[in-house]
């Protein structure tokens, strides 16, 4: 553990020293906030509704954009050969850099803690679904930060590694939009398959261990996925 700590400490450091990072964060905020102002004065309602209802379509582009580079560019410039011959394993590397997903992805929310903020002093605010909302959009995002992971993984080109992961989160989150397409006996399973739907239950403060099951499934898949892959380049 002490390693992944080590591989997390330096990708976020990563992160930070490029203005890509700055820029994905700027794009995040500019767009929540617009649709989130849009809509709250739209509505005219106390809550983080349609906020909330937006994040999933934003994590499918945002989310691969912030993973691509993970695997796709050490395998690209040939630090990956560095990388492995140093003393930790696939796992530390894979588990390291999975979770400077989720740290920047944290950093990328929490400046958006500024909307429920300024709601409290437009109107009454429930922070119960506030909290699971923002409890549930970082195990959206792991989910989707291990998809994009594992799309790094398959590939050298960070353009092939975004549009791979873009796609795979994409349809994550329409699938269970498109029932109409599949036949009756399997709209259950597919329903099930998607993300929008365990992150809404959570965001309207419905903690059920079948949300948390679905999202901690993908996480593992996803890593789980990459470490073959990155085994197989070995």
């Amino acid at each position: 553990m002490p390693q992944a700590i080590h591989i997390l400490t330096k990708e976020v450091n990563d992160y930070f020293i490029t203005p890509i990072a700055y820029i994905v964060i700027s794009i995040f905020l500019l767009i929540t906030g617009w649709f989130f102002f849009t809509t709250f004065f739209l509505y005219n309602q106390a809550d983080l509704r349609q906020f909330f209802n937006l994040l999933p379509i934003i994590f499918a582009f945002v989310i691969p954009a912030i993973t691509m580079k993970l695997f796709a560019e050490e395998v690209n410039v040939g630090s990956y050969e560095v990388l492995i011959t140093l003393p930790v394993t696939m796992n530390d590397i894979i588990i390291g850099k999975f979770l400077a997903a989720v740290v920047f992805l944290a950093a990328c929310l929490i400046p958006t803690l500024a909307y429920p903020i300024f709601i409290t002093f437009m109107g009454q605010l429930d922070w119960g679904p506030v909290i699971a909302g923002y409890a549930g959009a970082i195990l959206l995002g792991g989910a989707f930060a291990a998809v994009g992971l594992f799309a790094s993984s398959l590939t050298r080109n960070q353009i092939i590694a975004f549009i791979v992961g873009m796609v795979i989160c994409f349809a994550l989150t329409t699938i269970d939009k498109m029932l109409f397409f599949f036949p009756q006996v399997l709209l259950s399973v597919i329903g099930y398959l998607g993300a929008d739907y365990h992150f809404q239950n959570i965001s309207k403060g419905v903690i059920d261990s079948r949300d948390i099951l679905y999202f901690g499934s993908v996480i593992f898949i996803g890593l789980y996925g990459a470490h073959l892959a990155m085994r197989s380049r070995n």
